[in-house]
């Protein structure tokens, strides 16, 4: 299938560049890129030699009536002027936030500007999600810190009090996205950890509250705090919640099993193991644990994946495999990089 990337110099669009390149069924043929129109690709990410001497282009020179598939990297914002001039029969993923909230107050209070509506949500791991995704052309894919949330909290919503989830998780400077920035330079990030976006502000909180929401049928509300890791990528989340009913460690293990025992990207693992960021880089994987806190009846979660993987380019691409009709698994590793 002929695809484009639009927005190929960020970190998600060289992360989607790589994994495309061996995909069995997306065949790139145009890669956009604003301010570095014109340059090699290699220029900015030197590791996709596979990619030779292509150079980005302008999104206006894109001829999108011959495309079947279009992945949207593009700062939030930007996605839904773009989609207006995209043909309806070419298939999008957008990797924004544009399409996310189905609620425009929302969109409002956490981002401002124009409202462009909502597309299907694309975890497909969610119960009824796969069907869903699988009957669209366009999906909007979720944001990374909301993936580690929402596939760490769906599990418990029988048996957790949704109305007080607290969440705690840290991130790659990836996940800032690539402009120059004072605070992201090596020496202001390395050896130092720092929350951001503190008071419950940050912008994924809608759409994690939005998802969760929907999957238990009641309103769910959380307390999200970000941290900056001093690591250029992965993310680790820690949740904790208030029991609604007495179970051990156990039993919640059970719980979490159950709920992702036929899932190719995602493992609960085994007692006793942690999850670890290190463990997933380039990987489109999930790890998962759980344990009771007996002392404070709550129940505590971590996840681990790669911001980039599943948390972005990962996911973007295991959500157009669905609307393509292939493999959910073409193009995407199961085994991280490690070290």
């Amino acid at each position: 299938m002929k695809t484009a990337v639009i927005g190929g110099s960020g970190y998600a669009g060289g992360e989607l560049l790589r994994l495309l390149s061996l995909h069995p069924h997306f065949e790139v043929v145009a890669v956009t890129a604003h301010f570095n129109a014109g340059e090699l690709i290699t220029s900015l990410h030197p590791q996709l030699t596979s990619y030779g001497s292509k150079a980005f282009i302008n999104v206006h020179s894109v001829d999108f009536d011959s495309l079947e598939l279009v992945f949207i990297a593009l700062p939030h914002g930007e996605s839904a002027a773009l989609v207006a001039k995209i043909p309806d029969h070419v298939k999008i993923v957008d990797l924004g936030a544009d399409f996310r909230l189905a609620d425009e107050r929302q969109w409002q209070k956490y981002y401002g500007g124009a409202y462009a509506g909502t597309w299907v949500y694309g975890i497909p791991e969610l119960k009824g999600a796969r069907s869903k995704i699988a009957g669209q052309s366009r999906v909007a894919n979720p944001g990374c810190y909301a993936t580690s949330v929402i596939l760490g909290v769906a599990p418990a919503l029988a048996f957790i009090d949704s109305d007080d989830i607290t969440v705690v998780a840290a991130s790659g400077t990836t996940g800032a996205g690539r402009s120059a920035k004072i605070n992201l330079i090596a020496s202001e990030v390395m050896g130092s950890l720092t929350s951001y976006k503190f008071g419950g502000v940050h912008q994924h909180t809608p759409e994690i509250e939005q998802a969760l929401s929907a999957v238990s049928g009641a309103g769910v509300r959380i307390s999200f705090t970000p941290i900056l890791a001093p690591m250029p990528r992965g993310i680790l989340t820690t949740i904790t919640a208030k029991l609604t009913k007495s179970m051990s460690t156990q039993e919640a293990h059970v719980a979490f099993s159950a709920a992702y025992k036929d899932e190719y990207f995602v493992d609960v693992l085994p007692i006793g193991a942690l999850p670890k960021t290190g463990s997933l880089t380039g990987s489109n994987k999930v790890q998962i644990q759980v344990a009771v806190d007996e002392h404070t009846d709550r129940l505590l979660i971590s996840v681990a994946l790669d911001n980039l993987g599943k948390g972005a380019a990962g996911q973007a691409i295991q959500n157009a495999n669905i609307i393509t009709g292939f493999h959910e698994g073409a193009g995407l590793s199961t085994d991280g990089l490690g070290v």
